[in-house]
């Protein structure tokens, strides 16, 4: 809102604040020079809201958005009041409307886990690389326990995200296929292959 505002109020100073200036001969005013400005200055802004964590992008809805908003501001400060309401209800739409079906594209990729056991110190971080490749970065949790019923069994809990239905099953069946994995239980049902 403050962005919107903020470019509505340049706006109107851009077209309309120098009147009296141009009063006197041979002045000319281009009211676009603010809107330009507004325009790189929100970029900055917008470049600032975007940050990266890792392989994962995140904030480039809000930046934008911000840019967007600040386009709707100066339809408005130009006098441009439909084309402002048109833009701001195709703004919504996008993202009030279309977060649900974001959401269950996200669902249908989520963190999948896995329990294995294997044999005592047949699995490392160093084996799951080996074993994965490039898959290996999917992988979000690895953890090892020793089982203390069985002594020469380790308990390893596996959670990978961001991976489709058939990804995920190429992934599960090259772990299986790892030297020293005795069983392996995909979403709480253990797999029969390998029982």
């Amino acid at each position: 809102m403050l962005v919107c505002v903020g470019s509505t109020l340049i706006m109107i100073v851009s077209a309309y604040g120098f009147s009296d200036a141009l009063q006197h001969p041979h002045v000319e005013l281009d009211p676009s020079r603010l809107a330009a400005q507004v325009v790189s200055g929100i970029g900055f802004l917008g470049a600032g809201s975007i940050l990266l964590r890792g392989e994962i992008i995140r904030g480039l809805t809000t930046a934008a958005s911000l840019w967007s908003v600040a386009a709707v501001g100066l339809a408005v400060g130009g006098g441009l009041y439909m084309a402002a309401i048109d833009a701001t209800v195709i703004v919504l739409i996008i993202l009030a409307g279309i977060k649900p079906l974001e959401k269950w594209y996200f669902v249908s990729r989520q963190r999948r886990g896995l329990l294995l056991t294997a044999e005592r110190g047949s699995m490392t971080v160093q084996v799951l690389e080996q074993s994965l490749g490039s898959w290996s970065n999917r992988v979000s949790k690895f953890v090892v326990q020793h089982n203390e019923s069985i002594s020469d069994v380790d308990e390893i809990q596996i959670a990978c995200s961001r991976m489709s239905d058939r990804e995920f099953e190429a992934l599960r069946e090259r772990l299986a296929a790892i030297k020293g994995v005795r069983t392996l239980v995909v979403g709480g049902m253990p797999d029969r292959r390998r029982e």
